[in-house]
């Protein structure tokens, strides 16, 4: 066929929900195909299938346009010509490109997220009573605590705790709430099972023409058990605060 045009495949990649994570060494680009996301969660270690996390298992020197890292570049740069530990060090010290626009959702639901763990493990010591999230994102923001998207959120809530805490001006405690809850009998070994699961432990337990149980519960949890108790016994049911049992010895957890 003269003069025929001859159409070679393009090299390039096209990928959607892509998110690259780039990291350079020994004056070299290098960079993986991944799922948005997906990074943070292998980082804090929610994801444990490397295949979950990258889209394509290879390493590139640039993803777009589909060139990969020849084998005696990986030697020469990481010390070894193993895919799995190279993309395993890639994943783990690389540098995840994403929009200004995501970065900063990102940051704010993290944020958020924080926040919320903070509220669910702790009270203001001098009220006895917790905070809203609203109440801890301002008080994050007075010690301008500075978020990483590569830490988990408990990890950071600790961190808070413990920055709120050294600085001194905004009053929190770890703490646990002991609650009394008295259903009708009818209500107490049905709803047994939805009780279990949203408190902390069960210290006390008796059936009777009332069914009664004495639990610690994280203070962000109470509303949902109040809530709880009354939809499903229509107002017969009662939770009642009994106090506030100090947990600062577990706070490095």
């Amino acid at each position: 066929m003269a003069g025929g045009k001859i159409f070679q495949p393009s090299a390039k990649i096209r990928l959607t929900n892509v998110s690259i994570v780039r990291l350079r060494k020994g004056g070299k680009r290098f960079e993986l195909a991944c799922y948005k996301n997906k990074v943070t969660e292998w980082r804090t270690g929610v994801e444990k299938d490397i295949d979950e996390v990258l889209q394509i298992h290879q390493v590139y020197i640039n993803v777009s346009k589909g060139q990969v890292a020849k084998s005696d570049v990986l030697q020469q740069c990481f010390q070894t010509d193993d895919v799995d530990k190279v993309i395993g060090e890639i994943l783990q010290s690389g540098e995840q490109q994403v929009s200004d626009k995501e970065r900063l959702h990102q940051l704010d639901n993290m944020f958020r997220d924080i926040a919320t763990v903070v509220v669910e493990m702790c009270i203001n010591p001098g009220t006895q009573q917790p905070y809203t999230v609203t109440m801890i994102e301002k008080a994050m923001s007075d010690i301008h605590y500075s978020v990483n998207t590569n830490r988990s959120a408990k990890q950071q809530a600790l961190d808070v705790i413990r920055q709120l805490q050294e600085q001194g001006s905004f009053p929190i405690a770890r703490a646990q709430m002991r609650i009394r809850i008295v259903l009708p009998a009818k209500d107490g070994k049905r709803l047994r099972a939805a009780i279990l699961e949203t408190v902390a432990s069960v210290e006390d337990e008796e059936r009777g023409e009332e069914h009664e149980y004495v639990c610690l519960v994280d203070p962000g949890k109470y509303r949902a058990i109040t809530e709880l108790v009354g939809a499903e016994t229509r107002g017969a049911g009662e939770v009642v605060i009994v106090n506030f049992t100090d947990t600062r010895d577990d706070s490095a957890q």
